[in-house]
């Protein structure tokens, strides 16, 4: 059985994480009380209930101190059953503001007598022993729902031979770097398609800008170069362990080099073997 441990701040994603899950084929509960886990692993293990994949949603509604959490980690440990952390985070700034958005109160400050950032501050710290146990870390931060579930969905879903599950994200630097990227590629030195009338409102997407900075030499160099570097150290993070690795592609505005080269990447990768999912996180930025 796959048995998977969602959490992370309150606000970060967990309910978009779980549907996604759910629409992949795991059998998702949400809001587990650090007292019931022990019991949902029995439920989920007996014969006639038993489950391929599992999800369980735990995070501060369930879990008010340090000392709940790690006893939950403690129980489930005690099962002796193989199991994977997922921690969903996003900036202190972006979760005030979806709360501010949407209207609703942080379950930390429902009784009116703690703050916004307070709670946040508190979350974090209660919540930390999952965060240095978790095996997968997403930061939502820069992601639209649709990208966090994309982003999901290219983590669980089955991939094939390799353990490793192999993302290849484009980007802004004036935007921010990815937090969760392993490996950053610069492109901003090759030929901007921006500056082209007839090519600065599309993306590189279209092929167009695709044949436009492909056909200086400095892109094909740059990119044989890159490949290069990606094909001789793939192996050596499959080989180390590593169950997940962010490529980060970026060019000044995330909308023309980047995604080109992220695509050609990606590409590259599926040809030796591997199953990158592509994510271009700034491509419908219109700023």
């Amino acid at each position: 059985m796959n048995f998977l441990v969602v959490t992370g701040l309150s606000g970060a994603g967990k309910s978009m994480a779980a549907n996604a899950l759910e629409d992949i084929g795991y059998f998702c509960i949400d809001n587990i009380p650090a007292g019931l886990l022990p019991r949902i692993v029995d439920f989920a293990l007996q014969g006639e209930n038993q489950l391929n994949r599992v999800a369980v949603v735990m995070d501060i509604r369930g879990l008010r101190t340090v000392k709940e959490v790690k006893t939950a980690l403690a129980a489930l440990d005690d099962k002796q059953m193989a199991y994977d952390i997922l921690f969903l985070d996003a900036a202190d700034a972006v979760i005030r503001r979806r709360y501010k958005e949407t209207r609703r109160a942080h379950p930390m400050t429902a009784n009116g007598q703690m703050t916004i950032d307070e709670a946040i501050r508190r979350e974090r710290a209660i919540l930390q022993p999952l965060r240095d146990r978790a095996k997968y870390v997403i930061d939502t931060t820069q992601y639209s729902a649709a990208q966090t579930k994309e982003r999901i969905c290219g983590l669980f879903l089955n991939r094939g031979q390799c353990s490793m599950s192999l993302s290849i994200m484009s980007f802004g630097f004036k935007y921010g770097l990815p937090q969760e990227a392993d490996i950053v590629l610069d492109v901003r030195c090759l030929p901007n398609p921006f500056y082209v009338p007839e090519l600065k409102e599309l993306t590189g997407l279209d092929q167009a800008v695709v044949d436009y900075v492909m056909a200086a030499p400095e892109s094909q160099e740059l990119l044989r170069r890159y490949e290069s570097m990606l094909e001789y150290s793939l192996p050596l993070y499959v080989k180390e362990g590593k169950s997940q690795l962010v490529v980060a592609v970026g060019c000044t505005g995330g909308k023309h080099r980047s995604i080109t080269f992220a695509r050609k990447l990606a590409e590259y990768c599926t040809s030796i073997g591997y199953t990158p999912t592509v994510l271009h996180r700034d491509a419908k930025r219109t700023m």
